[in-house]
């Protein structure tokens, strides 16, 4: 039987994406959007892009956010964080000075560039990504690997222990965490073609 995938949609970001891929693995991807969904996912997947405060407040309404909290923290399951979704796994951003899941301990923080001219904000397009530690999550996938970026902000941890990888746009900032069942990537790995997948099956796979 394939494994049942649940892919939180709250109204930020295009899910179409994620979907297509994970049916490429022969998953059973599921649209979440209310917290009786979750019942019976195997995994989570936690995609988005936009404003963070924004993203707290649209999961709050219909109640995933307690459903996602109790998922992660008594049920301890995997979930991947993807954007703005892995940025949500913080205790806080600076974009709309809001809290987060506070699951990871860390802060998200707008890019400092001091060379504007070269380094435009947002980060959009490939860049590459260093593996700080081993993990299962990046197995098959070659150090120095490109990925598909688009973001203004970046996470920064409180546990160095939680990097799962790093990247250089102007200065060195966290690109993936990792903390027991818990993932993030800021990158796409949905618009990050083979490389990209790799990723998404290395997840299913856990």
């Amino acid at each position: 039987m394939a494994l049942v995938i649940g892919i939180v949609n709250y109204g930020m970001g295009n899910l179409h994406s994620v979907f297509r891929k994970l049916t490429m693995l022969n998953t059973a991807p599921l649209v979440i959007e209310k917290p009786r969904d979750i019942q019976g996912v195997d995994k989570i997947i936690l995609p988005g892009v936009g404003h963070f405060k924004k993203a707290i407040q649209n999961l709050e309404t219909p109640g995933l956010f307690e459903s996602l909290n109790e998922w992660v923290l008594f049920k301890k399951k995997p979930i991947l964080g993807i954007c703005l979704g892995m940025q949500l796994m913080a205790d806080s951003s600076e974009e709309g000075d809001a809290n987060g899941f506070g699951w990871i301990k860390g802060k998200v923080v707008r890019f400092r560039i001091q060379d504007m001219k070269k380094f435009k904000v947002p980060q959009t397009g490939w860049n590459t990504v260093k593996t700080c530690k081993e993990s299962r999550l990046m197995q098959g996938i070659s150090d120095g690997s490109e990925f598909y970026f688009v973001h203004s902000y970046h996470y920064t941890v409180a546990d160095e222990g939680d990097a799962l990888c790093k990247t250089e746009f102007e200065y060195e900032f966290v690109s993936a965490i990792e903390k027991d069942h818990l993932f993030g990537v800021q990158f796409h790995p949905e618009k990050s073609h083979k490389t990209g997948l790799q990723l998404l099956k290395n997840f299913i796979d856990l």
